[in-house]
């Protein structure tokens, strides 16, 4: 018997919870399009200091990249003198592919 009068009592305690769980959840339905398109626009615009930090890290990439090449066409160059003629070959490549790589130079 002590069940069935527990249960008003506990509806009455769980309603209000309920009506706060209700509230946020319509807040949350209400806002959903407005974060969402903020979301959108956020993602399809680049901002200054993005775009600053994406040239920086191509231009670093881009100096690693030319600082490999001639150390590797220097490392040629120096057999070549020993007397390679393979490593003559490399190095006229080397330079070849420094002289390609700074005419896409991205400054």
């Amino acid at each position: 018997m002590r069940a069935p009068r527990l249960l008003p009592v506990l509806g009455i305690c769980l309603l209000p919870m309920l009506s706060g769980c209700i509230a946020k959840t319509a807040a949350n339905v209400v806002t959903a399009p407005v974060r969402v398109t903020s979301k959108a626009v956020d993602m399809a615009t680049t901002s200054q200091s993005e775009a600053d930090e994406k040239r920086g890290r191509r231009m670093r990439e881009y100096e690693e990249d030319l600082g490999k090449l001639e150390r590797r066409y220097q490392k040629h160059m120096r057999q070549c003198d020993d007397g390679s003629d393979s490593a003559c070959l490399k190095a006229r490549n080397d330079y070849a592919d420094i002289q390609q790589l700074r005419a896409s130079a991205p400054y």
